[in-house]
């Protein structure tokens, strides 16, 4: 990344471009550049993710031992999470970034990078699943999120940990990913919303939503998994309506339960067929119920996918 004179950052290195600036890779890996195209984190969307596991997939049958996707930092996470449960193979996927662009005094990409590759070549990284590679840290695409704006450490699993670090160019892993589900899908329903729930707010944007003809609805709660009544009201409507609405938290960290018993709590909205997604966040959530609606799957055959550790 590097600045345009006057206009901030924007995206100009190919792939043989950054590659010049990490020295050393082939004394453990040759790589071989494919470039999938000069985006920033904002311009991917759902269907250009779909297109990239697609030419991991294919990378793979090809022959190749792992894959390294450099990506912007603003959706890795989105796009290391589908391809994760889209990746039928052994062989790692490796998401990585930069915080620094390369125009920044100590630009962090070429050491990420470098590291990233290391991590796809290690033999323990097979069956791991996709992982994001960042200031030496590994952490799994099901539990990494993107924690602060502009910090170098920026990606974290605030839940678990990482699964490993990159030490003194040695590759160590702690632990495996705590999910290894993957589904089959080969396309995707754009027709799933996201939104998240404050204090005081009404049912009128679901309401809104299935009138739009919305597919599914996730919604991030407040705390354990609880909404304002006139919200939950709305929401035990959609799911009569015949739309899947999905239930996580906007908190940092936890898990969405049935706790409470009040109008609006936990109990009441699965009692009403509100589908819970504990321990993901709501942009992992909407990917997921992409992929698997496009699978054609249904309500409990996502429920049952879900009590699965793999699959």
């Amino acid at each position: 990344m590097r600045d345009d004179a006057g206009k901030g950052a924007v995206p100009k290195l190919a792939g043989a471009d950054i590659l010049r600036d990490v020295p050393g890779l082939e004394t453990f890996c040759q790589p071989k550049v494919h470039d999938f195209g000069q985006l920033p984190g904002p311009h991917m969307t759902p269907v250009r993710m779909l297109e990239l596991a697609k030419l991991i997939d294919k990378t793979f049958k090809d022959g190749f031992d792992g894959a390294v996707v450099t990506h912007g930092t603003d959706t890795l996470e989105e796009s290391a999470f589908l391809v994760d449960i889209l990746n039928a193979h052994v062989q790692p996927v490796v998401f990585v970034g930069a915080m620094r662009t390369s125009s920044m005094l100590s630009w962090d990409g070429p050491v990420n990078l470098y590291q990233a590759c290391q991590v796809a070549a290690h033999p323990q990284s097979r069956g791991k699943g996709a992982m994001v590679v960042m200031n030496s840290t590994i952490n799994a695409a099901w539990e990494v999120t993107k924690t602060y704006t502009e910090a170098i450490d920026t990606y974290q699993s605030p839940e678990t940990g990482p699964m490993g670090i990159v030490d003194g160019g040695e590759v160590i892993f702690y632990r495996a990913p705590v999910s290894l589900r993957r589904l089959k899908s080969d396309k995707l329903v754009n027709d799933v919303a996201l939104l998240i729930a404050a204090a005081g707010m009404d049912g009128s944007l679901i309401d809104f939503l299935v009138e739009r003809g919305e597919k599914a609805i996730v919604i991030e709660a407040l705390g354990r998994g609880n909404l304002p009544p006139p919200l939950a009201a709305s929401a035990a409507k959609a799911v009569k309506a015949g739309v899947l609405v999905a239930l996580t938290t906007r908190c940092w960290g936890g898990r969405v339960s049935g706790t409470y018993g009040y109008d609006g709590g936990g109990a009441r909205l699965k009692e009403a067929g509100v589908l819970f997604f504990p321990g993901l966040p709501g942009h992992k959530v909407r990917l997921l119920l992409m992929a698997a609606l496009g699978a054609d799957m249904n309500k409990e055959e996502i429920e049952s996918w879900l009590a699965k550790r793999e699959s």
